[in-house]
């Protein structure tokens, strides 16, 4: 086996890892000194630092193993299959996530997901008929955007907690003070516009690699005589 296919293999080793700390709460609270609070009082999250950390050196063996596997003629079809693979499953991971935690809305997960399916469905029929799909510049702006957006919302919620109170986090808190507090806080919150850029992106995105490619639509839709 490669290195290039090794390192990615890696990155799909660390995912389960990822998905444990990833799966902690994103707003931790010091129950004492929040009874005697109004407003909540929080614990440094490191569930939250260590999810992030990962998903970073996760992400950054995507950059490796596609530079080793250039540098050193390492391309292969394992790697062709697998790396794409790799990189949906960590990213969808990630939103799916925030989705849970309130951190981003869940129909924006579902559009971003379905762009995904879509356009790696539209690969196959593609390459059924002996054609390759390369990359486009939206496809890799696309994907820099999501990784960046999920590392701009945990460092958000990691370095500014007390500061998204009305974009879903609320049901994290204390029953009492998120009531005392949804009518107070603006819902327009950073993280709110990073939902929003990640999924515009990706919905440009696939229309961009659909446009491209219409023509492997059109024919897949006439029945064959």
């Amino acid at each position: 086996m490669t290195a290039a296919n090794k390192i990615t293999l890696t990155r799909i080793a660390m995912i389960p890892f990822f998905l444990y700390f990833a799966s902690q709460s994103m707003l931790l609270f010091d129950q004492d000194a929040t009874a005697h609070s109004i407003v909540p009082t929080y614990q440094f999250p490191t569930a939250t630092v260590v999810a992030l950390v990962l998903f970073c050196v996760a992400s950054f063996t995507d950059f490796l193993d596609g530079y080793v596997a250039r540098k050193y003629n390492q391309v292969t079809d394992f790697g062709k299959f697998v790396d794409p693979l790799a990189d949906k499953l960590l990213v969808s991971s990630a939103l799916i996530l925030f989705a849970e935690q309130g951190a981003i809305a869940g129909w924006m997960v579902c559009v971003i997901l379905a762009r995904e399916l879509i356009i790696t469905s539209l690969r196959v029929v593609a390459a059924n008929k002996g054609r390759v799909l390369a990359a486009t510049w939206t496809g890799k702006v696309k994907t820099c955007v999501q990784i960046g957006g999920i590392i701009v919302i945990y460092l958000y919620y990691i370095l500014f907690p007390n500061m998204d109170f009305g974009n879903g986090p609320l049901w994290l808190m204390p029953p009492q003070y998120a009531q005392q507090l949804s009518g107070d806080i603006s819902s327009v919150t950073l993280v709110a516009i990073v939902g929003w850029v990640v999924t515009l992106v990706t919905i440009y995105s696939g229309w961009d690699y659909l446009r491209k490619n219409w023509d492997i639509i059109k024919d897949g839709a006439v029945k064959q005589k």
